[in-house]
């Protein structure tokens, strides 16, 4: 048996080629790898030794070659195939390492220029991937360090690989060449030539939305029906998920999760984490029906109840700290369908133990930075339309309180300032139009989803009344402009004194003098926050 190793990664190669030897497997190799593997005593014979030709332009082409694909290729059930290999003197390749240069980690780096990128696209990698996976009856392809082991285990156990281990390694091939030339068409297809004044040429710059897009997405589950019982569905994660994220947590008890369960589970997860403080957040139906940020996990639990208990009845809770046990005994006298934290103590998962349906997740909160990726979130949003899809950067937008501009005669209190901040981050997580109201860390009132704003006001203070919380003295978050004073009156007649909206309607001034008639204070944030 023989086997062709070429890694640009050589992570484990070495300890894997050493036990192929040891079962008495030739060994062939390429350039640095050939090299690696001679230094450490090992018998290898260089690709160059069996094309009679040498590597040539800097490594381009050093396995473009028929005794190359010839050995890869070659169908051993078919005597003429055979007799081809005989006659012009071609071995037969049984076994194929090859992982490719690392093209997207290259792109990926901060200042990776058009140059550094080409260089970066594998060529004759890519070439004997193929023609070893559509030879997957007679090859074994392995293209990640993660499948040495069970390579190993088999060749062991039985001297050869199994026809299920080669044909799922084989679409792991194929799966790892689209991943590769999808990565490199969306690269290439951002780019675009534009004129540089200084130099009178043109020059590459990068665009953000590229010329074809090509998501690569894993399937990490199937579900056991979609949104309805009458769909379909599963669960698919990126293939290089940001930490922190929703799809890198795990579960440590309860039923499989739903679609509706992961859909309302990201939701809250995405909101809790916006928070520096200890918080909870209760999510039905995709909208936060309870925030509210308090000393520890229990105190953030209990407020964020407090705003809508109706609606909290087998609803999706999410804590930014680790559930202890005094939490856990609140959160268990509710109906609960998934409950997600950065950890759990052990006498917490024992109060849930007798609640064997309830879904634990444990997510690691991001470890922050500046980009999405560290933040655990999303660069860009995608929406499916009929037949299309729709790209936009993430709505990552923080708002501070520098970017506050008051625009009423009334100031805010530092205490109004700090609950304006709190109600325009649940705000960025309600369904559009939204309207929020807030008081000391905690939501009193929610208005999701409507078609008017106004319904939307009415609705939060309908919700207050039936949670039997006073919005006297509340503050209110509008993830858009008041288009009209109408819904300025109605929050301030459920007791608002302090409004934040993005403002630029026409009609602002008109709502800027409605709030200095009734003695409350508004500031603009400058950007608005729609959830469609």
């Amino acid at each position: 048996m023989n086997a062709l190793l070429s890694v640009s990664d050589k992570t484990g190669i070495v300890d894997f080629a050493r036990a192929l030897h040891a079962l008495g497997i030739q060994l062939l190799s390429t350039g640095g790898t050939a090299q690696l593997l001679a230094k450490e005593g090992l018998p290898v014979t260089e690709v160059a030794e069996v094309t009679q030709f040498p590597e040539m332009l800097d490594g381009r082409v050093k396995t473009l070659h028929p005794k190359v694909h010839g050995g890869l290729l070659a169908r051993r059930d078919l005597p003429a195939h055979m007799a081809a290999l005989k006659e012009h003197g071609i071995a037969t390749i049984d076994l194929l390492v090859v992982n490719l240069y690392p093209f997207e980690a290259t792109v990926a780096q901060a200042g990776c220029t058009l140059a550094d990128a080409i260089e970066n696209i594998d060529i004759g990698g890519p070439a004997m991937v193929r023609s070893a996976a559509k030879n997957w009856k007679d090859v074994g392809v392995i293209t990640s360090a993660d499948q040495y082991a069970a390579v190993l285990a088999e060749l062991k156990a039985q001297g050869k690989l199994s026809d299920k281990l080669r044909f799922a390694l084989s679409v792991a091939a194929f799966n790892r060449i689209a991943q590769y030339d999808g990565a490199i068409s969306d690269y290439l297809s951002s780019i675009t030539f534009e004129q540089d004044k200084l130099s009178e040429g043109y020059v590459p710059q990068r665009t953000l939305f590229p010329g074809q897009s090509n998501g690569i997405f894993t399937k990490v589950q199937d579900l056991r029906y979609g949104e309805n019982s009458h769909q379909q569905a599963a669960l698919y994660r990126d293939l290089y998920p940001a930490p922190g994220s929703l799809v890198t947590g795990v579960q440590l008890q309860g039923k499989e999760l739903s679609y509706n369960n992961i859909a309302d589970a990201d939701a809250a997860w995405e909101c809790v984490k916006s928070f520096d403080a200890p918080a909870c957040v209760i999510v039905k139906h995709a909208n936060p029906c309870g925030v509210a940020v308090g000393k520890d996990a229990l105190e953030s639990y209990s407020k964020a109840f407090q705003t809508d208990p109706t609606s909290a009845f087998g609803g999706i809770i999410a804590f930014n700290r680790t559930v202890d046990k005094a939490a856990a005994e609140a959160v268990v006298k509710q109906f609960v369908e998934v409950l997600m934290a950065p950890d759990f103590t052990p006498e917490a998962l024992e109060v849930f133990k007798p609640k064997v349906n309830v879904r634990l997740m444990k997510i690691a909160l991001p470890q922050g930075g500046a980009s999405a990726w560290d933040q655990g979130r999303n660069a860009m949003d995608a929406k499916r339309v009929g037949s299309g899809l729709l790209l936009q950067t993430a709505d990552n937008h923080e708002l501070a309180l520098a970017d506050l501009k008051v625009v009423t005669v009334k100031q805010p209190t530092p205490e109004e300032l700090n609950d304006l901040l709190f109600a325009w981050k649940v705000a960025k997580y309600v369904k559009s139009n939204a309207i929020v109201f807030c008081k000391n860390g905690m939501t009193m009132g929610v208005g999701a989803g409507q078609m008017s704003r106004l319904d939307s006001a009415r609705i939060a203070s309908i919700k207050a009344e039936a949670a039997k919380l006073s919005l006297q003295g509340t503050v209110v978050a509008s993830d858009a402009f008041f288009p009209f004073r109408d819904g300025l009156d109605v929050v301030v007649d459920a007791g608002a004194t302090c409004v934040a909206q993005p403002g630029g309607s026409m009609r602002d001034q008109e709502v800027i003098d409605a709030a200095n008639e009734r003695g409350v204070a508004m500031v603009f944030t400058g950007v608005r926050h729609f959830r469609h």
